[in-house]
């Protein structure tokens, strides 16, 4: 039987963990914001690419820095409070009230948005850790809510950056690990530290990806105030549901092992189709 720290671990998963599990894989291997934004208004998944010019490009680059580093300095802070809301819905309902005004007041209320909304995000993320057992005073438990931005990506497009979820954490997990012992270590992160950078880069690679659509689907001017909410739901929806699959697995691996958990969760990808 695996072994974690010298404890015996089961062999097997119980029946609700493996249906928990499953959930999680469809969650992290299937869901596609860009299909949810699809569904939304009702256009093809590749309309999204192609309305994206580069004023939108260069805009959505600059936004997704200033919310990663405001979202870094809050997750290592120690000062993710709890906010008991187990439905999720008064994040949705904060992140619908800032969609509305993204998209009232067009391209230049985005870039101020997008941090407000990443904040209130991430504040959504912490509550999913916590009900999966994460002890957020952890900064690796704290940074790995961070993660999940990096999980929000291109699932399900056709990108060339649409690779799976463990594929996605191996990239991240030596940057991600220094930056929590650095933190630990100094109590508090410099701004111009290389694995700082380094966190922020790869994060904003495919997070970044979303918030492009994000802004794409808000800024056309005849969008408006209800549809600019509305994407800002599908945002939050999206990246909650990527939370729950990402803190499941984090939660079957303390019980039964990563490697245990690794090999089923690639045999339900593989038998999903994904």
């Amino acid at each position: 039987m695996p072994s974690l720290d010298g404890e015996i671990l089961p062999n097997h998963l119980a029946k609700a963990d493996l249906a928990a599990l499953r959930m999680a894989v469809l969650s992290l291997e299937r869901e596609s914001f860009a299909a949810r934004l699809a569904g939304l208004l009702g256009k093809s998944m590749g309309f999204f690419d192609r309305l994206i010019p580069r004023g939108i490009g260069v805009a959505a680059s600059r936004a997704t820095e200033a919310a990663l580093r405001a979202s870094l300095r809050v997750a290592l802070s120690s000062r993710l409070p709890a906010w008991k809301d187990g439905s999720g819905r008064w994040h949705k309902a904060l992140a619908t009230l800032t969609g509305a005004t993204g998209g009232a007041f067009g391209l230049p209320a985005l870039a101020v948005e997008l941090p407000i909304s990443t904040g209130i995000l991430l504040h959504a993320i912490a509550e999913i850790a916590r009900a999966e057992g994460e002890d957020l005073s952890n900064p690796e438990a704290a940074l790995a809510c961070l993660e999940v931005l990096a999980y929000g990506g291109a699932s399900g497009s056709s990108r060339a950056s649409d690779i799976g979820y463990h594929a996605v954490r191996a990239t991240l997990a030596r940057s991600v690990t220094s930056l929590g012992r650095y933190a630990v270590e100094r109590g508090f992160v410099e701004e111009s530290a290389p694995v700082l950078m380094r966190v922020i880069s790869q994060i904003a690679q495919r997070f970044g990806i979303v918030v492009s659509q994000k802004f794409a689907a808000q800024a056309v001017p005849v969008v408006g105030a209800a549809t600019g909410a509305a994407v800002n739901a599908v945002f939050m929806s999206h990246f909650q549901s990527k939370a729950r699959g990402h803190f499941i697995v984090r939660r079957l691996e303390r019980a039964y092992g990563r490697d245990l958990i690794t090999a089923t969760y690639a045999e339900m990808k593989f038998a999903e189709g994904l």
